[in-house]
Protein backbone atom coordinates (compact mmCIF):
# COMPACT_ATOMS: atom_id res chain seq x y z
CA UNK A 1 0.00 0.00 0.00
CA UNK A 2 1.60 3.14 -0.69
CA UNK A 3 2.83 6.05 1.68
CA UNK A 4 0.16 8.57 1.83
CA UNK A 5 -0.05 11.79 4.31
CA UNK A 6 -2.69 11.09 6.19
CA UNK A 7 -4.95 13.66 8.15
CA UNK A 8 -2.70 14.33 11.07
CA UNK A 9 -0.35 14.91 8.51
CA UNK A 10 -1.95 16.59 6.70
CA UNK A 11 -2.89 19.13 9.69
CA UNK A 12 0.12 19.18 11.23
CA UNK A 13 1.37 20.56 7.24
CA UNK A 14 -0.74 23.36 7.79
CA UNK A 15 1.76 24.65 10.51
CA UNK A 16 5.04 22.58 10.18
CA UNK A 17 5.32 21.29 6.44
CA UNK A 18 9.07 20.02 7.07
CA UNK A 19 8.09 18.20 9.99
CA UNK A 20 4.66 16.30 8.37
CA UNK A 21 7.50 15.28 5.60
CA UNK A 22 9.48 13.98 8.03
CA UNK A 23 6.63 11.90 9.36
CA UNK A 24 5.87 10.80 5.86
CA UNK A 25 9.24 9.77 4.94
CA UNK A 26 10.07 7.98 8.53
CA UNK A 27 6.41 6.11 8.27
CA UNK A 28 7.83 4.67 4.60
CA UNK A 29 11.25 3.57 6.12
CA UNK A 30 9.59 1.68 8.33
CA UNK A 31 6.55 -0.16 6.40
CA UNK A 32 9.98 -1.05 3.66
CA UNK A 33 12.42 -2.52 6.67
CA UNK A 34 8.85 -4.25 7.86
CA UNK A 35 7.76 -5.94 4.33
CA UNK A 36 11.48 -6.79 3.41
CA UNK A 37 9.91 -10.74 2.38
CA UNK A 38 5.64 -11.29 2.93
CA UNK A 39 6.85 -15.13 3.57
CA UNK A 40 8.50 -14.03 7.08
CA UNK A 41 5.66 -11.76 7.85
CA UNK A 42 4.07 -12.89 11.05
CA UNK A 43 0.68 -12.36 12.19
CA UNK A 44 -3.15 -13.88 12.38
CA UNK A 45 -2.70 -15.56 8.90
CA UNK A 46 0.62 -16.78 9.71
CA UNK A 47 0.65 -17.94 13.33
CA UNK A 48 1.21 -22.04 12.57
CA UNK A 49 4.08 -21.10 10.10
CA UNK A 50 6.76 -20.40 12.37
CA UNK A 51 9.82 -22.90 12.06
CA UNK A 52 13.05 -23.29 13.27
CA UNK A 53 15.80 -22.55 11.56
CA UNK A 54 17.71 -25.68 13.18
CA UNK A 55 20.26 -27.39 11.00
CA UNK A 56 19.92 -30.71 8.53
CA UNK A 57 21.71 -32.24 11.36
CA UNK A 58 19.57 -31.55 14.09
CA UNK A 59 16.50 -32.30 11.93
CA UNK A 60 17.39 -35.43 11.09
CA UNK A 61 18.59 -36.90 14.13
CA UNK A 62 15.03 -36.23 16.00
CA UNK A 63 13.35 -37.54 12.57
CA UNK A 64 15.31 -40.16 10.56
CA UNK A 65 14.34 -43.45 12.91
CA UNK A 66 10.87 -42.88 12.44
CA UNK A 67 10.78 -41.45 8.94
CA UNK A 68 12.48 -44.69 7.57
CA UNK A 69 10.08 -46.81 9.68
CA UNK A 70 7.35 -45.65 8.05
CA UNK A 71 8.47 -45.48 4.81
CA UNK A 72 9.71 -48.88 4.57
CA UNK A 73 6.53 -49.65 5.69
CA UNK A 74 4.67 -47.47 3.17
CA UNK A 75 7.07 -49.45 0.45
CA UNK A 76 6.02 -53.17 1.83
CA UNK A 77 2.08 -51.94 1.75
CA UNK A 78 1.29 -49.23 -0.39
CA UNK A 79 1.31 -49.86 -4.37
CA UNK A 80 2.69 -46.09 -4.92
CA UNK A 81 5.32 -46.13 -2.87
CA UNK A 82 6.41 -49.25 -3.70
CA UNK A 83 6.04 -48.45 -7.78
CA UNK A 84 8.28 -44.87 -6.98
CA UNK A 85 11.36 -46.72 -5.68
CA UNK A 86 11.06 -49.46 -8.24
CA UNK A 87 11.26 -46.54 -11.11
CA UNK A 88 14.20 -44.62 -9.27
CA UNK A 89 15.92 -48.31 -8.75
CA UNK A 90 15.48 -49.05 -12.93
CA UNK A 91 16.27 -45.63 -14.24
CA UNK A 92 19.50 -44.82 -11.72
CA UNK A 93 20.93 -48.54 -11.82
CA UNK A 94 18.57 -51.05 -14.31
CA UNK A 95 20.80 -53.94 -14.91
CA UNK A 96 23.89 -52.02 -13.66
CA UNK A 97 26.21 -49.64 -14.56
CA UNK A 98 29.24 -50.53 -16.36
CA UNK A 99 33.13 -49.87 -16.05
CA UNK A 100 35.51 -50.36 -18.96
CA UNK A 101 39.38 -49.25 -18.29
CA UNK A 102 40.27 -46.18 -20.12
CA UNK A 103 44.32 -46.18 -19.50
CA UNK A 104 46.89 -45.33 -22.43
CA UNK A 105 47.88 -48.58 -22.40
CA UNK A 106 45.67 -51.39 -24.80
CA UNK A 107 47.26 -54.33 -23.46
CA UNK A 108 46.81 -53.06 -19.56
CA UNK A 109 43.01 -52.22 -20.56
CA UNK A 110 42.58 -55.55 -21.71
CA UNK A 111 44.50 -57.58 -18.52
CA UNK A 112 41.79 -54.92 -16.47
CA UNK A 113 38.82 -55.95 -17.96
CA UNK A 114 39.18 -59.63 -17.74
CA UNK A 115 40.59 -59.79 -14.31
CA UNK A 116 37.30 -57.05 -13.16
CA UNK A 117 34.64 -59.10 -15.68
CA UNK A 118 36.12 -61.95 -13.44
CA UNK A 119 35.87 -60.48 -10.20
CA UNK A 120 32.56 -58.87 -10.81
CA UNK A 121 30.68 -62.34 -10.50
CA UNK A 122 32.39 -62.75 -6.99
CA UNK A 123 32.05 -59.33 -5.05
CA UNK A 124 28.73 -60.40 -3.17
CA UNK A 125 30.09 -61.45 0.35
CA UNK A 126 27.31 -63.12 0.68
CA UNK A 127 27.69 -65.12 -2.15
CA UNK A 128 24.09 -64.35 -3.69
CA UNK A 129 24.81 -61.22 -6.36
CA UNK A 130 27.77 -60.24 -8.57
CA UNK A 131 28.52 -56.28 -8.84
CA UNK A 132 25.89 -54.99 -10.50
CA UNK A 133 23.28 -56.87 -8.75
CA UNK A 134 24.86 -55.10 -5.46
CA UNK A 135 24.42 -51.90 -7.20
CA UNK A 136 20.68 -52.03 -7.56
CA UNK A 137 20.98 -53.47 -3.89
CA UNK A 138 22.67 -50.62 -2.34
CA UNK A 139 20.66 -48.24 -4.50
CA UNK A 140 17.77 -49.79 -3.35
CA UNK A 141 17.99 -49.28 -0.07
CA UNK A 142 19.22 -45.89 -0.59
CA UNK A 143 15.92 -45.13 -1.85
CA UNK A 144 13.62 -46.74 0.47
CA UNK A 145 15.92 -46.12 3.83
CA UNK A 146 17.77 -43.18 2.63
CA UNK A 147 21.49 -44.23 3.18
CA UNK A 148 23.21 -47.34 2.22
CA UNK A 149 26.43 -48.32 3.49
CA UNK A 150 29.25 -50.67 1.50
CA UNK A 151 32.03 -52.36 3.69
CA UNK A 152 34.96 -53.50 1.89
CA UNK A 153 35.91 -57.30 2.88
CA UNK A 154 39.54 -58.67 2.40
CA UNK A 155 39.87 -61.89 1.83
CA UNK A 156 42.79 -64.85 1.99
CA UNK A 157 44.65 -65.72 -1.56
CA UNK A 158 44.06 -69.26 -0.27
CA UNK A 159 40.34 -68.27 -0.93
CA UNK A 160 40.34 -68.69 -4.58
CA UNK A 161 38.99 -65.34 -5.76
CA UNK A 162 39.76 -63.38 -8.82
CA UNK A 163 40.83 -60.64 -6.45
CA UNK A 164 40.81 -60.95 -2.35
CA UNK A 165 37.94 -58.09 -2.63
CA UNK A 166 34.35 -58.51 -1.51
CA UNK A 167 31.75 -56.33 -0.67
CA UNK A 168 28.96 -56.67 1.97
CA UNK A 169 25.77 -53.88 1.97
CA UNK A 170 24.15 -52.80 5.01
CA UNK A 171 21.61 -50.73 5.78
CA UNK A 172 21.89 -47.40 7.63
CA UNK A 173 19.98 -49.00 10.26
CA UNK A 174 23.47 -50.50 11.46
CA UNK A 175 25.18 -46.85 11.77
CA UNK A 176 24.41 -45.60 15.69
CA UNK A 177 22.68 -42.37 15.22
CA UNK A 178 22.47 -42.29 18.96
CA UNK A 179 26.30 -41.64 18.96
CA UNK A 180 27.07 -37.82 18.69
CA UNK A 181 29.45 -35.65 20.42
CA UNK A 182 33.11 -35.38 21.18
CA UNK A 183 35.23 -38.71 22.45
CA UNK A 184 38.50 -39.06 23.65
CA UNK A 185 40.61 -38.79 21.07
CA UNK A 186 39.50 -35.12 20.07
CA UNK A 187 37.13 -36.25 16.78
CA UNK A 188 33.75 -35.13 16.58
CA UNK A 189 31.30 -37.90 16.04
CA UNK A 190 27.61 -36.39 14.81
CA UNK A 191 25.29 -39.49 14.32
CA UNK A 192 27.55 -41.73 14.12
CA UNK A 193 29.60 -40.77 11.63
CA UNK A 194 33.19 -40.04 13.37
CA UNK A 195 35.16 -36.47 11.59
CA UNK A 196 38.90 -35.93 12.44
CA UNK A 197 39.78 -32.39 13.11
CA UNK A 198 40.05 -30.65 9.95
CA UNK A 199 36.50 -32.17 9.51
CA UNK A 200 36.66 -34.95 6.91
CA UNK A 201 35.53 -38.73 7.77
CA UNK A 202 37.76 -40.82 9.69
CA UNK A 203 35.80 -43.76 11.39
CA UNK A 204 31.88 -44.86 11.34
CA UNK A 205 29.97 -46.30 14.54
CA UNK A 206 28.54 -49.70 13.56
CA UNK A 207 26.35 -52.02 15.32
CA UNK A 208 27.65 -55.60 14.95
CA UNK A 209 24.24 -57.07 13.70
CA UNK A 210 20.79 -54.94 12.79
CA UNK A 211 19.58 -53.44 15.75
CA UNK A 212 16.29 -54.36 14.41
CA UNK A 213 16.54 -58.09 14.36
CA UNK A 214 14.31 -59.90 16.71
CA UNK A 215 16.94 -61.99 17.91
CA UNK A 216 20.08 -59.46 18.76
CA UNK A 217 19.01 -59.36 22.64
CA UNK A 218 22.33 -59.41 24.11
CA UNK A 219 23.68 -55.88 24.94
CA UNK A 220 27.04 -56.47 23.21
CA UNK A 221 25.75 -57.19 20.06
CA UNK A 222 24.25 -53.85 20.44
CA UNK A 223 27.05 -51.95 20.95
CA UNK A 224 28.60 -49.66 18.65
CA UNK A 225 32.34 -50.12 17.45
CA UNK A 226 34.62 -47.36 14.66
CA UNK A 227 34.94 -48.66 11.55
CA UNK A 228 38.05 -47.00 9.60
CA UNK A 229 36.12 -44.64 7.26
CA UNK A 230 38.44 -46.03 4.31
CA UNK A 231 36.70 -49.79 4.63
CA UNK A 232 33.25 -47.95 4.31
CA UNK A 233 31.50 -46.42 2.01
CA UNK A 234 28.33 -43.96 2.76
CA UNK A 235 25.96 -43.57 -0.13
CA UNK A 236 22.76 -41.17 0.06
CA UNK A 237 21.63 -38.42 -1.80
CA UNK A 238 23.37 -35.01 -0.35
CA UNK A 239 20.85 -31.89 -0.88
CA UNK A 240 22.11 -30.03 2.41
CA UNK A 241 25.36 -30.03 4.40
CA UNK A 242 23.42 -33.21 6.15
CA UNK A 243 25.62 -36.16 7.91
CA UNK A 244 22.98 -38.84 6.92
CA UNK A 245 20.20 -39.58 4.29
CA UNK A 246 16.36 -39.45 4.43
CA UNK A 247 14.07 -41.75 2.41
CA UNK A 248 13.50 -40.26 -1.21
CA UNK A 249 9.62 -40.29 0.06
CA UNK A 250 10.19 -38.37 2.84
CA UNK A 251 7.90 -35.41 1.55
CA UNK A 252 4.82 -37.52 1.23
CA UNK A 253 4.31 -40.10 3.89
CA UNK A 254 1.46 -38.31 4.94
CA UNK A 255 -0.31 -38.06 1.54
CA UNK A 256 0.46 -41.54 1.26
CA UNK A 257 -1.12 -42.59 4.53
CA UNK A 258 -4.27 -39.88 3.79
CA UNK A 259 -4.85 -41.22 0.29
CA UNK A 260 -4.30 -44.90 1.51
CA UNK A 261 -7.17 -43.82 4.43
CA UNK A 262 -9.35 -42.46 2.09
CA UNK A 263 -9.54 -45.53 -0.36
CA UNK A 264 -10.12 -47.85 3.38
CA UNK A 265 -13.08 -45.48 3.80
CA UNK A 266 -14.42 -45.65 0.21
CA UNK A 267 -14.40 -49.66 0.29
CA UNK A 268 -16.01 -49.86 3.37
CA UNK A 269 -18.69 -47.67 2.47
CA UNK A 270 -19.13 -49.79 -0.52
CA UNK A 271 -18.68 -53.02 1.17
CA UNK A 272 -21.92 -51.35 3.88
CA UNK A 273 -24.04 -50.56 0.85
CA UNK A 274 -23.15 -53.93 -0.83
CA UNK A 275 -24.40 -55.61 2.19
CA UNK A 276 -28.12 -54.30 2.50
CA UNK A 277 -30.16 -55.79 -0.23
CA UNK A 278 -33.60 -54.05 0.36
CA UNK A 279 -35.46 -52.69 3.40
CA UNK A 280 -39.41 -53.41 4.14
CA UNK A 281 -40.89 -50.15 4.95
CA UNK A 282 -44.48 -48.66 5.23
CA UNK A 283 -46.78 -49.88 8.83
CA UNK A 284 -49.81 -50.08 8.90
CA UNK A 285 -51.86 -47.07 10.19
CA UNK A 286 -53.93 -48.61 12.88
CA UNK A 287 -50.15 -50.15 14.26
CA UNK A 288 -48.40 -46.63 14.17
CA UNK A 289 -47.18 -45.24 17.49
CA UNK A 290 -47.98 -48.86 19.13
CA UNK A 291 -44.51 -49.62 19.31
CA UNK A 292 -40.92 -47.93 18.77
CA UNK A 293 -39.41 -47.91 15.69
CA UNK A 294 -37.06 -50.56 14.97
CA UNK A 295 -35.60 -52.62 13.01
CA UNK A 296 -35.28 -56.40 12.25
CA UNK A 297 -34.37 -59.07 10.08
CA UNK A 298 -36.40 -61.66 8.50
CA UNK A 299 -36.38 -63.68 11.78
CA UNK A 300 -37.33 -60.84 14.13
CA UNK A 301 -34.12 -60.29 15.53
CA UNK A 302 -32.47 -56.65 16.36
CA UNK A 303 -29.94 -55.84 13.85
CA UNK A 304 -27.22 -54.52 15.24
CA UNK A 305 -24.60 -55.16 11.91
CA UNK A 306 -24.78 -55.41 8.47
CA UNK A 307 -23.84 -58.07 6.51
CA UNK A 308 -23.95 -59.50 2.98
CA UNK A 309 -27.60 -59.65 1.14
CA UNK A 310 -28.83 -58.49 4.02
CA UNK A 311 -32.36 -57.47 4.19
CA UNK A 312 -33.82 -54.99 6.81
CA UNK A 313 -37.55 -55.17 8.10
CA UNK A 314 -38.70 -51.43 9.72
CA UNK A 315 -41.26 -52.27 12.48
CA UNK A 316 -44.47 -53.57 11.00
CA UNK A 317 -43.14 -52.50 7.43
CA UNK A 318 -45.28 -53.54 4.15
CA UNK A 319 -43.07 -51.54 1.08
CA UNK A 320 -39.94 -53.46 -0.13
CA UNK A 321 -37.33 -50.57 -1.07
CA UNK A 322 -34.47 -51.87 -2.53
CA UNK A 323 -30.82 -50.28 -1.94
CA UNK A 324 -29.21 -49.28 -4.90
CA UNK A 325 -25.32 -48.20 -3.87
CA UNK A 326 -24.11 -44.64 -5.41
CA UNK A 327 -20.99 -44.11 -7.64
CA UNK A 328 -18.87 -41.54 -4.89
CA UNK A 329 -18.46 -38.44 -7.18
CA UNK A 330 -14.84 -36.98 -7.78
CA UNK A 331 -13.71 -39.71 -6.55
CA UNK A 332 -11.20 -40.05 -10.12
CA UNK A 333 -10.74 -36.32 -9.92
CA UNK A 334 -8.98 -36.82 -6.49
CA UNK A 335 -7.50 -39.53 -6.72
CA UNK A 336 -5.33 -38.12 -9.65
CA UNK A 337 -4.65 -34.92 -8.26
CA UNK A 338 -3.19 -37.03 -5.16
CA UNK A 339 -0.94 -39.31 -7.47
CA UNK A 340 0.30 -35.81 -9.13
CA UNK A 341 1.12 -34.45 -5.74
CA UNK A 342 2.51 -38.10 -4.74
CA UNK A 343 4.73 -38.09 -7.96
CA UNK A 344 6.24 -34.65 -7.27
CA UNK A 345 7.13 -35.04 -4.03
CA UNK A 346 9.33 -38.51 -5.63
CA UNK A 347 10.47 -36.35 -8.44
CA UNK A 348 9.27 -38.58 -10.62
CA UNK A 349 6.95 -38.14 -13.61
CA UNK A 350 3.36 -38.97 -12.64
CA UNK A 351 2.89 -41.41 -15.50
CA UNK A 352 5.71 -43.48 -14.66
CA UNK A 353 4.59 -44.19 -11.13
CA UNK A 354 0.90 -45.12 -11.50
CA UNK A 355 1.32 -46.48 -15.77
CA UNK A 356 -1.75 -44.71 -16.06
CA UNK A 357 -1.08 -42.82 -19.90
CA UNK A 358 -4.38 -41.13 -20.18
CA UNK A 359 -3.22 -37.51 -19.19
CA UNK A 360 -0.30 -37.47 -21.63
CA UNK A 361 -0.03 -37.76 -25.48
CA UNK A 362 3.30 -38.58 -27.11
CA UNK A 363 4.65 -35.43 -27.10
CA UNK A 364 4.31 -34.26 -23.39
CA UNK A 365 5.55 -37.47 -21.88
CA UNK A 366 8.66 -36.58 -24.03
CA UNK A 367 8.50 -33.07 -22.95
CA UNK A 368 7.92 -34.65 -18.90
CA UNK A 369 10.55 -36.92 -19.47
CA UNK A 370 13.80 -34.39 -20.30
CA UNK A 371 14.02 -33.02 -16.35
CA UNK A 372 13.21 -36.40 -15.21
CA UNK A 373 16.60 -38.07 -17.07
CA UNK A 374 18.52 -35.04 -16.41
CA UNK A 375 17.88 -35.65 -12.65
CA UNK A 376 18.65 -39.36 -13.09
CA UNK A 377 21.53 -38.43 -15.23
CA UNK A 378 22.53 -35.81 -12.24
CA UNK A 379 22.36 -38.60 -9.89
CA UNK A 380 24.48 -41.18 -11.17
CA UNK A 381 27.33 -38.96 -12.02
CA UNK A 382 27.07 -36.76 -8.77
CA UNK A 383 26.08 -39.13 -6.04
CA UNK A 384 26.90 -43.01 -7.22
CA UNK A 385 29.64 -42.87 -9.19
CA UNK A 386 31.78 -40.93 -7.07
CA UNK A 387 30.17 -42.18 -3.21
CA UNK A 388 30.20 -45.70 -4.99
CA UNK A 389 31.27 -47.29 -7.54
CA UNK A 390 34.75 -45.36 -7.78
CA UNK A 391 35.60 -46.10 -4.47
CA UNK A 392 34.86 -49.76 -5.40
CA UNK A 393 36.99 -49.23 -8.32
CA UNK A 394 40.16 -48.25 -6.55
CA UNK A 395 39.57 -50.91 -4.03
CA UNK A 396 39.56 -53.30 -6.49
CA UNK A 397 43.06 -52.26 -8.40
CA UNK A 398 44.68 -51.49 -4.58
CA UNK A 399 43.95 -55.26 -4.08
CA UNK A 400 44.45 -56.92 -7.69
CA UNK A 401 47.95 -54.87 -7.60
CA UNK A 402 48.76 -56.22 -3.81
CA UNK A 403 47.79 -59.56 -5.23
CA UNK A 404 49.95 -59.18 -8.40
CA UNK A 405 47.47 -59.82 -10.54
CA UNK A 406 47.82 -55.68 -11.93
CA UNK A 407 51.34 -54.28 -12.74
CA UNK A 408 49.84 -51.02 -11.54
CA UNK A 409 47.98 -49.63 -8.50
CA UNK A 410 45.22 -48.09 -10.56
CA UNK A 411 43.78 -48.06 -14.12
CA UNK A 412 41.53 -45.45 -14.53
CA UNK A 413 38.39 -46.09 -16.55
CA UNK A 414 35.06 -45.06 -17.97
CA UNK A 415 31.66 -45.55 -16.65
CA UNK A 416 27.96 -46.35 -19.25
CA UNK A 417 24.92 -45.94 -17.20
CA UNK A 418 22.10 -47.86 -18.79
CA UNK A 419 20.70 -46.16 -21.90
CA UNK A 420 16.99 -44.61 -22.25
CA UNK A 421 14.89 -46.43 -24.26
CA UNK A 422 14.18 -44.24 -27.35
CA UNK A 423 10.31 -43.39 -27.71
CA UNK A 424 10.95 -42.24 -31.36
CA UNK A 425 14.07 -44.99 -32.38
CA UNK A 426 13.75 -43.54 -35.64
CA UNK A 427 13.93 -39.59 -34.81
CA UNK A 428 16.47 -39.99 -32.49
CA UNK A 429 18.71 -42.03 -34.78
CA UNK A 430 18.52 -39.35 -37.48
CA UNK A 431 18.78 -36.50 -34.99
CA UNK A 432 22.18 -38.45 -33.78
CA UNK A 433 23.32 -39.01 -37.47
CA UNK A 434 22.69 -35.03 -38.20
CA UNK A 435 24.65 -34.14 -35.08
CA UNK A 436 27.65 -36.53 -35.95
CA UNK A 437 27.80 -35.14 -39.54
CA UNK A 438 28.10 -31.90 -38.59
CA UNK A 439 30.59 -32.40 -36.02
CA UNK A 440 28.26 -31.33 -32.73
CA UNK A 441 28.61 -35.58 -31.48
CA UNK A 442 30.93 -38.24 -31.45
CA UNK A 443 30.69 -41.90 -32.96
CA UNK A 444 32.37 -42.56 -29.53
CA UNK A 445 29.65 -40.47 -27.83
CA UNK A 446 26.68 -41.51 -29.89
CA UNK A 447 27.61 -45.24 -28.94
CA UNK A 448 27.87 -45.00 -25.29
CA UNK A 449 24.73 -43.46 -25.26
CA UNK A 450 23.35 -46.90 -25.76
CA UNK A 451 25.23 -48.26 -22.79
CA UNK A 452 27.91 -49.75 -24.86
CA UNK A 453 31.52 -49.55 -24.82
CA UNK A 454 32.43 -47.82 -28.37
CA UNK A 455 35.85 -49.81 -28.66
CA UNK A 456 33.87 -52.90 -28.22
CA UNK A 457 31.42 -51.93 -30.82
CA UNK A 458 33.92 -50.87 -33.29
CA UNK A 459 35.56 -54.54 -33.09
CA UNK A 460 32.65 -56.02 -33.33
CA UNK A 461 31.91 -54.13 -36.62
CA UNK A 462 35.37 -55.17 -38.24
CA UNK A 463 35.14 -58.75 -37.21
CA UNK A 464 31.56 -59.24 -38.52
CA UNK A 465 32.15 -56.97 -41.70
CA UNK A 466 35.08 -59.34 -42.23
CA UNK A 467 33.17 -62.50 -42.11
CA UNK A 468 30.55 -61.04 -44.32
CA UNK A 469 33.15 -59.75 -47.02
CA UNK A 470 34.53 -63.39 -46.85
CA UNK A 471 31.06 -65.03 -47.39
CA UNK A 472 30.60 -62.35 -50.36
CA UNK A 473 27.36 -61.19 -48.59
CA UNK A 474 26.07 -57.46 -49.15
CA UNK A 475 23.57 -56.52 -46.70
CA UNK A 476 21.45 -53.10 -46.46
CA UNK A 477 22.82 -52.32 -43.02
CA UNK A 478 26.33 -51.56 -44.60
CA UNK A 479 27.34 -48.47 -45.47
CA UNK A 480 30.70 -49.50 -47.33
CA UNK A 481 28.47 -51.32 -49.62
CA UNK A 482 25.27 -49.92 -50.02
CA UNK A 483 24.06 -45.89 -50.15
CA UNK A 484 21.23 -44.77 -47.30
CA UNK A 485 19.06 -44.78 -50.65
CA UNK A 486 19.61 -48.82 -50.97
CA UNK A 487 21.90 -48.19 -54.26
CA UNK A 488 25.27 -49.60 -54.38
CA UNK A 489 28.14 -47.79 -53.38
CA UNK A 490 30.50 -47.00 -56.41
CA UNK A 491 33.94 -48.37 -56.04
CA UNK A 492 36.79 -46.05 -54.83
CA UNK A 493 38.17 -46.09 -58.23
CA UNK A 494 35.05 -44.90 -59.47
CA UNK A 495 34.85 -42.16 -56.90
CA UNK A 496 38.35 -41.36 -58.02
CA UNK A 497 37.73 -41.26 -61.54
CA UNK A 498 34.69 -39.12 -61.07
CA UNK A 499 36.96 -36.46 -58.69
CA UNK A 500 39.61 -35.98 -61.05
CA UNK A 501 37.83 -36.68 -64.68
CA UNK A 502 37.41 -33.04 -66.89
CA UNK A 503 33.82 -31.07 -66.27
CA UNK A 504 32.56 -29.28 -69.70
CA UNK A 505 31.74 -25.75 -69.08
CA UNK A 506 28.97 -26.23 -71.29
CA UNK A 507 25.75 -28.07 -70.79
CA UNK A 508 23.96 -30.23 -73.40
CA UNK A 509 20.28 -29.55 -73.26
CA UNK A 510 17.71 -31.75 -74.92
Amino acid sequence: MPNKANWIDRAIAVVAPRTAARRVVARAAFDAVARKYDGAALGRLRDGTARSSTSADAEIGRALPMLRARHRDLVRNNPHARKACTVWKNNLVGAGIIARSSSPDPDLNAQTDALWSEWVAQADADGQLDFYGLQELAVGIMVEGGEALIRRRGRKASDGLAVPLQLQILEGDHLDHTKSGLISNGHKVVQGVEFDGIGARSAYWLFRDHPGNAWVMNSSRLRSDPVPASDLLHLYRKERTQTRGVPWGTAVITDLLDEAEYDLSERIRKKIEACVVAIVTGADEDDEGLAPVKVEDADGNAIEKFEPGMIAYAHNGKDVKFNSPQATGGYVDYKSVRHHVIAAGYLIPQALMTGDLSEVNFTSSRVGLVDFRRLVDAIQWLNIVPMFLAPVRAWFCEAAFLAGKLPVPYVPCKYSPPAFESVNPIDDANADLIAMRSGTLTWDDAVAKTGRDPDEVMNEIVERNKKFDDAKLILDSDPRRVTKGGNEQPSQSQQAAEAFAPRSRFRTVA
